[in-house]
């Protein structure tokens, strides 16, 4: 679907934490005892694999080679294309966050993928304005520095997303929660940055709408 989307639409993705065991796996089978945690059984599973609850190394080995004739070339290739972060204007697009203090150019991968308190707790202002993921919240965070679009769908099966239109950030509605001739804007969680700190105005000036 998202192959099919890239050749459609004008669209960027990135990547995330998951995304890294995709490649780890077949290169180190072991790497399994850490992706079990984190969706790698039910990724075997979607692509034919019936992967067993046994951590036997052999039978990781052997698993490791099933995926890689399962895996479809393309897809791999698509794993291994995206990129860690995306700018645009003044945003920074980014799974995780980024690691206050250090350069957005020095930012190393494992940051950019699975920080998650330093980050969160930095309420000072970051080179670019950060829009990120990674840690789940009720609604989309918005904050001076960054906002979190991340609202656990794999769990909640609700997939948020924000528009940016100037120096206004809105998060849109569910669409399974609108009423005839409501709003698809949740009005109350509008932030205009430029309003909300002066110091903030010089900061997101002519940032392009998305």
């Amino acid at each position: 679907m998202l192959l099919a989307c890239a050749r459609t639409r004008e669209v960027i993705f990135l990547k995330g934490n998951h995304e890294t065991f995709i490649r780890r796996f077949l290169e180190i089978p072991q790497s399994l005892d850490e992706w079990r945690h984190f969706g790698g059984l039910e990724t075997l599973v979607s692509y034919g694999l019936r992967p067993s609850l046994s951590r036997n190394q052999r039978d990781y080995a052997e698993l490791s080679h099933g995926f890689q004739k399962a895996l479809p070339p393309q897809h791999l290739a698509f794993f291994d294309s995206l990129p860690l972060s995306y700018t645009c204007g003044d945003f920074l697009f980014v799974h995780a966050g980024v690691r206050p203090g250090v350069a957005l150019h020095e930012q190393t991968e494992a940051d950019l993928l699975w920080i998650r308190d330093d980050f969160l707790g930095h309420s000072q202002p970051f080179e670019k304005f950060i829009v990120h993921g990674h840690t789940p919240v009720g609604a989309p965070d918005l904050r001076l520095n960054r906002v979190n679009v991340d609202t656990g769908a794999f769990a909640t099966g609700r997939l948020s997303c924000i528009a940016i239109e100037g120096t206004t950030i809105v998060p849109l509605s569910d669409i399974r929660q609108w009423a005839a001739g409501a709003a698809t804007r949740e009005q109350d969680a509008d932030i205009d940055l430029a309003q909300e700190n002066g110091s903030a105005r010089q900061r997101v000036q002519g940032r392009r709408s998305l």
